[in-house]
């Protein structure tokens, strides 16, 4: 990783539903969670307590927008990306077409699932909210598995079906009963 200060702290969550996750500080604040990671740094203290208790609130339901600090490291379009990520509200989804409209160029929902892809903090930038045109779950770094079981977990918190509000998105059950 580029221009990451080499102070860096962990933690680790070990049971989550997707599964044990790793959370790397730094002084600037949480650059990464990974999925299924082992901790090679001192333990983080403060900064993870927060964060291990937001994700937490999250996954019980109770949390739907994080506030812990955030320092990824990327470029400006990627940051761009996941920044536009959290607009997302909790309980939906939008496919990347959507996210290219919304960033002033339809021709960028391949650039946008490469950004997507290179997340490196999942859950908080929330990019299992992406969805393909047709409602399709397509690539999550954690795996689909994971993917599948956030979006379900968000919609046991919210309406029965996350996918019907987009007229160009539909319900991956509705994909999968029509193959």
């Amino acid at each position: 990783m580029p221009n990451v200060p080499q102070n860096l702290t962990c933690g680790v969550i070990p049971g989550t539903p997707v599964g044990p996750l790793t959370l790397t500080f730094s002084s600037l604040g949480l650059i990464q969670i990974q999925f299924d990671a082992e901790s090679k740094y001192k333990p983080a203290g403060a900064p993870f307590q927060k964060a291990e208790e937001e994700l937490n609130a999250y996954f019980s339901g109770k949390l739907t927008d994080f506030s812990v600090k955030l320092a990824p490291q990327g470029t400006v379009f990627q940051k761009q990306v996941w920044t536009l990520l959290q607009t997302i509200p909790y309980g939906e989804t939008r496919s990347y077409g959507q996210l290219a409209r919304m960033l002033g160029g339809v021709n960028l929902a391949r650039a946008i699932g490469h950004a997507n892809g290179s997340n490196p903090i999942p859950i908080i930038y929330p990019c299992h909210r992406v969805v393909g045109g047709k409602g399709q779950l397509t690539g999550y770094s954690g795996g689909i598995h994971r993917k599948q079981t956030l979006l379900q977990l968000e919609a046991q918190n919210t309406s029965p079906d996350l996918f019907s509000q987009f007229g160009d998105t539909q319900s991956p059950v509705s994909v999968r009963e029509s193959i």
